[in-house]
């Protein structure tokens, strides 16, 4: 995951006062000069609005939230990457702020950011596991098309998460746009307890993505020897039984 830097706010503008005005042109201009030196120094920053909900957000600050919420701010705004609050709260796992977003009928639990990410799908690469109970719960979609929240749970190998999302339907086998299965992704990233419970779940060993890759190509490739031992070993089981 990328690190989201905090944004600062803007600094606005000084105008002279009038006094200046009365000076002589080059006094007047260091006077303004020198004055809003001063000022910017003294006076603090004034956030926007959606700037002040996105910090509560990120800093699991429920009630920040809930006092903007309440004088009517979007529960599904967007902060300036395009990234949707509870996609947001996810990421950070500010689930108390998750909750309350939930918990606000006009929040759209589908939400997603730009690149097509839900909360979810987060929850479920940041191994958020009652976040993921709680979006479950509040019928989010389990079997996204396209990249979907087994792929983003294999991924970092969040077996509690993979088994919660099989245990409410999630498709083993589903493949991204480019065919890559969750299989593929725990073997790429190495996660053997992943492969393996994937694998007893009835995840197909043979399945391949666009470019020809198995989940043993992945574990190869990316050079994880103890994935491609027991993915070899039940590829051998498997065409044992089939004898």
């Amino acid at each position: 995951m990328k690190n989201i830097s905090m944004s600062s706010a803007d600094f606005q503008p000084l105008c002279a006062g009038p006094a200046a005005r009365a000076l002589a042109p080059a006094r007047r201009l260091a006077c303004a000069a020198a004055l809003a030196c001063a000022a910017l120094v003294a006076m603090p920053a004034h956030a926007a609005p959606i700037d002040t909900l996105i910090k509560a957000v990120k800093f699991d600050d429920v009630d920040g939230v809930n006092k903007l919420l309440a004088k009517g701010m979007d529960p599904n705004s967007v902060d300036n990457q395009g990234m949707p609050l509870l996609v947001i709260a996810a990421r950070e796992k500010s689930d108390k702020v998750a909750a309350a977003l939930l918990a606000n009928q006009k929040t759209d639990i589908e939400i997603q950011d730009k690149a097509g990410e839900n909360a979810l799908m987060m929850a479920s690469l940041v191994g958020d596991l009652n976040l993921v109970n709680l979006l479950i719960a509040k019928d989010a979609e389990v079997n996204k098309k396209g990249w979907a929240p087994l792929h983003y749970a294999a991924a970092n190998g969040h077996d509690d998460i993979v088994k919660v999302l099989l245990d409410h339907s999630a498709y083993v086998d589903t493949g991204s746009p480019n065919g890559t299965t969750p299989l593929m992704m725990a073997a790429r990233g190495g996660h053997v307890s992943t492969v393996k419970l994937l694998l007893d779940n009835g995840a197909d060993l043979s399945v391949k993505n666009q470019i020809g890759m198995t989940a043993l190509d992945f574990a190869k490739t990316y050079k994880e020897p103890d994935v491609v031992e027991g993915l070899t070993a039940r590829m051998q089981q498997t065409q044992q039984q089939k004898q």
